[in-house]
C-alpha cells in the first residue's frame, strides 16, 4: 500500500495469507508475530557421530531455538545440518590452512524439503555423489523419526584459495 513501510507490508500480507491447513487462524496469528518481531533467537547444535573417507553420519536434536512459528524444525536450520555435514565430508582429512585454504566452499545447493516433525531427533547422513580434485558433489539426507525423509539435498563444493 502507498505510504507504508515493508515492514508494515509484509505484517498485512501474513495476514491475508497466513491461513493454516486446517483453515484455523491459530496459524496467521503466528505469521503476524513473527513478521513484527525484528530480534530473533535461535541455537542450533548438533554432533557428528561417525566419518570417514565415503561418508558422514550427524545427529541433532529438536530444541525450540530450531523451531518455526508453527513448531516445526525451520528450514534454515535442517538446511544448515545438512551443509555442515555435507561440507565436513568434502573436507576429509584436508588440512585446512590458518587463511582458510583449503576449505570446501559450498558453491551450489539444492534442497528439497519433504517433511518435518516437532521433537525428537533429526539424523543426517552425507555421501559422495563425485570426489574431484576441484569439485566435490556430495547428497545429504537428513531423517527424522523411524527413519522417515525429511530432506534430501545436493551440494557441490570447490577448495578456497
Amino acid at each position: 500500500m502507498h505510504g507504508e513501510s515493508p515492514a508494515e507490508h509484509r505484517i498485512r500480507r501474513y495476514e491475508l495469507l497466513g491461513y493454516s491447513s486446517n483453515g484455523s487462524e491459530r496459524g496467521t496469528l503466528k505469521m503476524v508475530t513473527a513478521a513484527s518481531t525484528s530480534n530473533w533467537h535461535g541455537e542450533i547444535a548438533f554432533s557428528i557421530v561417525e566419518a570417514d573417507e565415503e561418508h558422514v553420519r550427524a545427529i541433532m536434536p529438536v530444541t525450540p531455538g530450531i523451531l518455526n512459528p508453527f513448531g516445526t524444525v525451520h528450514a534454515g536450520a535442517m538446511i544448515w545440518f545438512a551443509d555442515v555435514a555435507a561440507t565436513r565430508l568434502a573436507i576429509g582429512e584436508m588440512q585446512i590452512g590458518s587463511d582458510g585454504k583449503g576449505f570446501q566452499l559450498a558453491i551450489d545447493l539444492h534442497a528439497a524439503l519433504v517433511g518435518n516433525q516437532r521433537d525428537g531427533e533429526l539424523f543426517a547422513e552425507a555421501r559422495f555423489v563425485r570426489r574431484g580434485k576441484r569439485v566435490t558433489v556430495v547428497r545429504t539426507r537428513v531423517t527424522g523419526a523411524d527413519g522417515r525423509l525429511l530432506l534430501d539435498m545436493t551440494t557441490t563444493h570447490v577448495p578456497s584459495g
